[in-house]
C-alpha cells in the first residue's frame, strides 16, 4: 500500500480509505447491512495496507458505525484510524454536541474517535452550530480525549468552504472532488487554498457516485480506444495531486476492494503525462454534453414526504438520455409498469425538502415534471 502524509499532523495514511456509506445490505434496504461480507471486505482491506475508515452517524440509517466498530473489535482499533461525522443539521443546542458524540462512541465501542468531522456544512448549518459554539466545543473534546482531531465535511461553494477554513485552526477537511468536479462546490480551488495552510484533504466521491465507473457506449469506445480502465483511471488522477492526502472509495463488493487496492498500489504524485490528463479533459466535455443531471445518489434528499424514491429517478431519467435503442425502452417500461402513480415523479409536491438537503443542490421539484414527462414521451 502506498502512503501519503497528512501534512501537519505527520500522520502517514493509506492513499486508499475506506468509505463506510454503501456498504454491501441485503433485501434492498440500505439499513440491512450483510455483516459477514462486510467484515469480510473490511478487514481484506485493514490486512492490504488500508488504515482509514470513514463513517458517520445517519450512514446506513444509523447502523454503519456499529458495524464498523464491531470490525474495528477484532483487532483492527489499533491499527486504523477511524473517522465519523457529528449530524450537524440534528443540532439544536450545545449540549447536542456531546449527546450525539457520546452516543456515536458508544455505537463504535470506542473511547475516542481519531478523526472527527462536522458533518456536510453549508452555510446555513455553519453560521447555527458557530453560534452554538461549536468550535470551543471541538476544543474540549480533544482536551478531554473524546476526539484526536477536529475537521469538517462540506459539500457547498469554495466561498463558504474558504470563509470555514478561515474560522479555526483545523487539522483536516473533506471535500467531494473528481475529475468531473474542479469547477462545482469547492473544487481545485478550494483544494488548493487548504493545500496553501497545510490542511489535510480527504477525498469523497471519487467516482461521483458510480457515475466514472459505468459510461454510455459512445464515451466507452473512447476509454476502450485508449485501453484504459475508467475506475482506475479516475482514482489515478486524484492521487496524481500532491495536495490530496487520502481518497476514499465506498466498497461494497471483494472485487471493489482489490481493484481499488491494486489502483492504489500503483498511484503516485505527478505520475500522469500530458496526454493522460489531455484525455480526462475530453471525457469531461463528453460526458457534460449527454448527463443531465449531477446526482451522485448520496441519498441525502430521503425520505420523501410523499414516497417518492429521487435517487432513482434521477438516475433512470439520466440512464434514458445517455443510452440509446432497447435501454430506453426498458427504462420507460420499468417507470410506467413498476412504479405506482403515487410515487411517480408527478406525485411531487414541490415541498422542495429534498432539495435543502442535496449536497449537489440540484432544483429536484423543477427535474420531477421534466422526467414525468419524458418517461411518458420518450420511446
Amino acid at each position: 500500500m502506498k502512503y501519503r502524509r497528512f501534512k501537519k499532523l505527520g500522520l502517514d495514511i493509506s492513499a486508499l480509505g475506506f468509505g463506510a456509506m454503501r456498504l454491501p445490505i441485503y433485501d434492498g434496504e440500505a439499513k440491512n447491512i450483510n455483516k459477514e461480507l462486510t467484515s469480510e471486505i473490511m478487514s481484506y482491506a485493514f490486512d492490504n495496507g488500508v488504515n482509514y475508515v470513514d463513517t458517520a452517524y445517519p450512514y446506513h440509517e444509523g447502523n454503519s458505525e456499529i458495524i464498523v466498530g464491531d470490525i474495528l473489535k477484532n483487532g483492527y482499533r489499533d491499527k486504523v484510524h477511524l473517522a465519523t461525522k457529528s449530524p450537524t443539521w440534528a443540532i439544536e443546542k450545545t449540549e447536542d454536541f456531546d449527546k450525539y458524540l457520546d452516543e456515536q462512541l458508544n455505537k463504535l465501542q470506542v473511547n475516542h474517535i481519531d478523526f472527527y468531522l462536522l458533518h456536510n456544512l453549508h452555510s446555513k448549518v455553519w453560521n447555527k452550530i458557530k453560534n452554538l459554539n461549536v468550535l470551543e466545543w471541538g476544543q474540549k473534546a480533544i482536551a478531554d480525549g473524546r476526539i484526536k482531531y477536529f475537521g469538517f465535511s462540506i459539500h457547498d461553494s469554495f466561498d463558504v468552504f474558504k470563509k470555514i477554513i478561515d474560522s479555526y485552526d483545523w487539522d483536516f477537511c473533506q471535500i467531494q472532488y473528481n475529475y468531473m468536479n474542479e469547477k462545482i462546490q469547492v473544487g481545485t480551488k478550494g483544494l488548493n487554498y487548504a493545500d496553501s495552510k497545510q490542511i489535510p484533504v480527504t477525498i469523497m466521491e471519487p467516482l461521483l457516485g458510480g457515475t466514472l465507473g459505468s459510461f454510455p457506449e459512445q464515451i466507452q469506445k473512447m476509454w476502450n480506444k485508449e485501453a484504459k480502465n475508467p475506475i482506475d483511471a479516475a482514482f489515478q488522477w486524484l492521487w496524481n495531486k500532491p495536495e490530496i492526502s487520502c481518497v476514499l472509495s465506498g466498497m461494497s463488493t471483494m472485487e471493489q476492494v482489490k481493484q481499488n487496492i491494486r489502483s492504489a498500489n500503483s498511484s503516485g504524485v505527478n505520475t500522469l503525462n500530458k496526454k493522460d490528463i489531455d484525455f480526462i479533459s475530453n471525457i469531461v466535455s463528453e460526458f457534460n454534453k449527454i448527463n443531465p443531471i449531477p446526482c451522485t445518489k448520496c441519498k441525502y434528499c430521503m425520505p420523501c414526504p410523499v414516497g417518492i424514491d429521487i435517487p432513482r429517478l434521477l438516475h433512470m431519467y439520466n440512464a434514458l438520455k445517455v443510452h440509446k435503442g432497447a435501454q430506453n425502452s426498458l427504462n420507460k417500461a420499468l417507470y410506467t409498469g413498476t412504479i405506482p402513480v403515487e410515487n411517480n415523479a408527478s406525485a411531487c409536491i414541490a415541498c422542495k425538502k429534498c432539495e435543502s438537503k442535496c449536497p449537489q443542490n440540484i432544483p429536484i421539484a423543477e427535474w420531477m415534471p421534466k422526467i414525468h414527462e419524458t418517461f411518458l414521451s420518450e420511446s
